[in-house]
């Protein structure tokens, strides 16, 4: 058995101050730290997405953060300009240890989001950490970040469905929980087969 620790966004924008902070994001980094050595290996994920990305409600006459929008792949949710490629915004948090085997680039295409670390959000153009994954004959998965109900539960799931025996640290995640996305997540996850400790 060959066990990875994924790590998910723990950047900037998603820690309090930052764009699209998520609550007690810097909290977790201390924890995450601190797991690494753990593991046979460590995988980093960046949101890094361009100026004028198609999820910014920027984008979007009379939209704003939070609101609906039906994209080709499906609902969208918008979200505040966060994480633009080169900005400090999407620098990974400055106490965060990066010595990673990899890093994970996602939301880089201008018309497709990507929450899943596996996935673009029309669920079929992949971003090549399962294919990582296997050739190192990794099989088991703990999930560590950010957001518990968005990056972190789109990628756990896709990770169960694709195989991999995940576990979802909560201790090191913390969530947005917007209109009770937390608890659907948790169900999700649940129903998906990964563990939750």
């Amino acid at each position: 058995m060959t066990h990875a620790l994924i790590v998910v966004d723990v950047q900037n924008d998603f820690c309090p101050g930052g764009a699209l902070a998520v609550p007690g994001g810097d909290e977790i980094v201390g924890t995450i730290n601190a797991m690494m050595e753990d593991y046979d290996a460590v995988i980093l994920t960046q949101d890094w997405h361009p100026a004028g990305h198609s999820s910014f409600a920027s984008e979007h006459d009379g939209k704003k953060p939070f609101d609906m929008t039906e994209m080709r792949y499906g609902p969208q949710v918008l979200w505040p300009d966060h994480c633009v490629q080169g900005t400090e915004g999407a620098s990974f948090h400055p106490e965060l240890k990066t010595h990673a085997d990899l890093v994970i680039r996602k939301g880089f295409r201008p018309g497709i989001d990507s929450y899943s670390a596996f996935y673009e959000n029309d669920q079929k153009t992949p971003t090549g950490l399962e294919g990582y994954l296997k050739s190192r004959g990794i099989d088991t998965l703990t999930l560590v970040g950010l957001a518990t109900d968005f990056c972190v539960h789109f990628s756990a799931v896709d990770a169960a469905r694709l195989g991999f025996d995940v576990t979802v640290r909560m201790d090191a995640c913390r969530a947005i929980d917007l209109d009770g996305s937390l608890a659907a997540a948790e169900e999700a996850m649940r129903s998906a087969g990964v563990k939750l400790v």
